[in-house]
């Protein structure tokens, strides 16, 4: 009989290490979630503790904090604030309404509708729910009782107050989220470049209907990356962790704004294109001389956009390769100019459509140039 024999490729400790942590990076949710069960538990244990009538209703406290854990560090405070003006809110109305003399299923209805016409009030803005949850809850749970209304809110401010303070101890700096984002944005319009010069290449005009979905599938990775560095922005304020990380930040706010102006570059490219490189007008356009010009432009600009470097480190071969990669495109954008010159002079033909395909170029050009 023949024996096989598996062997296991054991993972070094310091290679497990590494990979748990860049996974932990890139999932701010694990985070999160640990913070705010952390968070609660300790509201929860301050509730029992706390004097009567508080610690008749402990599980008030968890509330506040899981709100307070579930964002930044300046975002926390002030949905803190919203929340508990809306939860007392709510509270006086179902107090209000419970002092009438009306039968149950009406004074529910009463209560509901009050409080619904205030989830809408601007000084609430995203926690205006709370106020029908607090006023259904002092209604059918406390009964309109005083105690109880004052332990409900007075639980949830001091459970939102651990949130706060657990936030502040580890606030959340979302910057690997963002640089990911960033990095599929970056991928996503070198691709649609790349691609564009092969369409040239191909000598056949543009079809409108396939660039058209190339163009609305770019768009969620566009608002994908632009939300997770303002995110990421948001996150820095009153974040003790920001001052470590101030230069990174600054490269991705810098990244983000030259590849949004890049995908914006590509999108002008491929309407002039796709007008001017169909329907008999190729001449009037670019024409059989200019495509491959343009082609291998484009391809410059494809290896600058995939070039941006990830981070601004002093001696990085990445930021050498980024810079050599604009100059290239300076070069070849440089290139085509010359030769749209060389064709205007030896055609009857103005080649407005090509100039107008310089002045993106540059646009994008100057983007690169972070």
């Amino acid at each position: 009989m023949v024996e096989f024999r598996q062997t296991l490729t054991v993972p070094r400790p310091r290679g497990v290490v590494a990979a748990a942590h860049r996974a932990w990076l890139s999932h701010p949710r694990w985070a999160l979630a640990v913070k705010g069960a952390f968070a609660a538990s300790l509201a929860w244990s301050v509730g029992l503790v706390a004097p009567a009538p508080f610690a008749d209703y402990p599980y008030y406290a968890p509330l506040g904090a899981v709100l307070a854990t579930t964002s930044t560090v300046v975002r926390s405070v002030h949905d803190s604030l919203q929340s508990v003006a809306a939860v007392l809110v709510g509270a006086i109305i179902a107090r209000g309404v419970a002092l009438l003399p009306l039968p149950g299923l009406l004074e529910l209805t009463v209560v509901v509708g009050i409080a619904l016409l205030c989830v809408g009030w601007r000084i609430f803005g995203d926690m205006g729910s709370w106020t029908v949850m607090s006023a259904i809850f002092v209604l059918i749970l406390g009964s309109g009782d005083a105690d109880y209304i004052g332990s409900y809110a007075g639980l949830i401010v001091v459970g939102a107050a651990i949130g706060i303070g657990v936030n502040l101890l580890f606030p959340p700096l979302p910057l690997t989220p963002s640089e990911l984002a960033l990095g599929r944005l970056r991928s996503g319009v070198a691709e649609q470049v790349e691609s564009l010069a092969n369409w040239l290449e191909q000598q056949g005009p543009l079809d409108h209907d396939e660039w058209e979905r190339r163009r609305q599938g770019l768009y969620p990775t566009i608002e994908s990356a632009r939300a997770a560095v303002a995110q990421t922005r948001e996150a820095s304020r009153a974040n003790r962790r920001a001052r470590r990380n101030k230069g990174w930040m600054a490269s991705q706010t810098r990244r983000a704004g030259a590849l949004g102006t890049s995908a914006e570059v590509v999108e002008e490219i491929v309407r002039l294109l796709v007008v001017w490189e169909s329907e008999g007008l190729n001449d009037l356009a670019l024409g059989q001389q200019l495509r491959p010009e343009l082609a291998g432009t484009l391809r410059a600009f494809a290896s600058a956009v995939h070039s941006a470097q990830v981070r601004d480190k002093e001696g990085d071969p990445e930021a050498g390769a980024a810079a050599d990669a604009v100059r290239r495109l300076d070069e070849s954008l440089e290139e085509f100019r010359e030769a749209v010159r060389e064709a205007q002079r030896s055609s009857q033909y103005d080649y407005f459509v090509a100039g107008a395909l310089i002045i993106n170029l540059d646009r994008g050009a100057d983007a690169l140039h972070i």
